[in-house]
């Protein structure tokens, strides 16, 4: 088992007896100052210890793990605590030069879903707003499982937290939005549109966004494939994220042009005019507090509406697009890159101390 932590008591007790009371700083002996620095440090060096741990269970095989009475419960608390060090993006680059990236991108083979899951969750960690790990999994090959089980896995948890590791590691990563393309990633994101999943359906809609905004000329691929068709039903969802982000799409699709005219475009254009005006139908009937509430899918309707039929929708005659005191935007707010972007890995939580947890370590042989 990993050893105590940092003797903060015995710091603390240091401090107060170094200091006599008036705020002068004091000069510390050369042996004062070796040892206050170590101790500063145990915290750090601790966190790396763990992860060795941890990197040592996951390399172990899996019958080993059973003799020992290491369960499926155990293995998701250790990956629970290895997504909290990893947070730090200097721990994340950290877990391949100790060994433990591999092992971790071979969970996403587990038999059980709940480690499957929980695997690309940390991966998702490790890969956020951070091109290193992002190159490190990509020389991996650890897109592969991921697409395996975005794309085919039995359980919609592991399905939908592989589509965020994903999204995680071909952010501003052309390499990986290239590798997504060419394994038929826009196909995959049709079938997840079509899930009774409201959150796989949310990350599907996310990435879209982001795709598009990065690549416009995709908009003649997902249109030759369908996609304007499933989100325009999207659009009239019950889960308000949803709706939000299937009209969010359609917008993205109204900047380029279609590649030809036809009948089923014609068609797809009245069923759009049959949405919105649905959804001007609703928020036309809203009080003010529920017209706060959607506030960007206000615009988003009169600008879809706009964009295709050469005209202000309806919401504009009545004053609804924008509320009085509301600031007015020219184009609908853009919330993929916010969706995308990990809180987690947004703060600053670098000196913020770690709870210690034991992982399951090996004690000896089984029985």
């Amino acid at each position: 088992m990993a050893k105590e932590g940092p003797n903060w008591d015995g710091l603390l007790k240091w401090s107060i007896a170094h200091s006599d009371g008036t705020g002068n700083p004091r000069n510390l002996s050369e042996e004062d100052r070796k040892w206050f620095m170590e101790a500063m440090q145990a915290q750090t060096i601790d966190v790396v210890k763990r992860m060795k741990e941890i990197t040592l269970v996951m390399q172990t095989p899996d019958n080993i793990l059973q003799e020992q009475g290491v369960t499926a419960t155990d293995l998701q608390d250790m990956l629970d605590e290895l997504q909290e060090h990893v947070e730090s993006i200097d721990m994340a680059n950290d877990l391949h030069s100790i060994g433990g990236l591999n092992p971790l991108l071979k969970y996403l083979r587990n038999t059980h879903a709940n480690i499957r899951a929980k695997a690309a969750e940390v991966v998702s960690t490790i890969v956020q707003n951070n091109p290193k790990s992002q190159q490190l999994v990509m020389d991996a090959n650890g897109m592969e499982p991921l697409l395996l089980n975005f794309t085919s896995d039995d359980d919609v948890t592991v399905r939908t937290k592989s589509l965020g590791a994903i999204s995680s590691l071909i952010r501003h990563n052309k390499p990986g939005i290239a590798a997504f393309r060419l394994a038929n990633g826009y196909g995959a994101l049709k079938d997840a549109l079509s899930s009774e999943s409201v959150r796989f359906q949310r990350k599907a809609l996310n990435l879209i966004q982001y795709l598009l905004q990065e690549n416009p000329n995709d908009c003649h691929v997902i249109t030759e494939l369908g996609f304007p068709r499933i989100m325009t039903h999207l659009a009239t969802s019950e889960d308000p994220e949803v709706r939000e982000g299937a009209l969010r799409g359609l917008y993205e699709l109204s900047k380029g042009k279609p590649v030809k005219t036809n009948d089923s475009i014609h068609e797809d254009s009245e069923k759009l005019k049959q949405a919105l005006q649905e959804r001007i139908n609703d928020i036309s009937m809203m009080s003010p507090e529920e017209l706060a509430a959607v506030r960007d899918e206000r615009q988003l309707v009169d600008s879809l509406w706009t964009a295709h039929y050469n005209e202000p929708s309806s919401l504009r005659e009545k004053g609804l697009v924008v509320l009085p005191g509301e600031d007015v935007n020219e184009l609908p707010p853009d919330v993929a890159s916010e969706v995308l972007v990990s809180p987690l890995r947004g703060s600053n939580r670098l000196g913020e101390k770690t709870e210690k947890k034991d992982p399951p370590l090996l004690l000896g042989p089984g029985p």
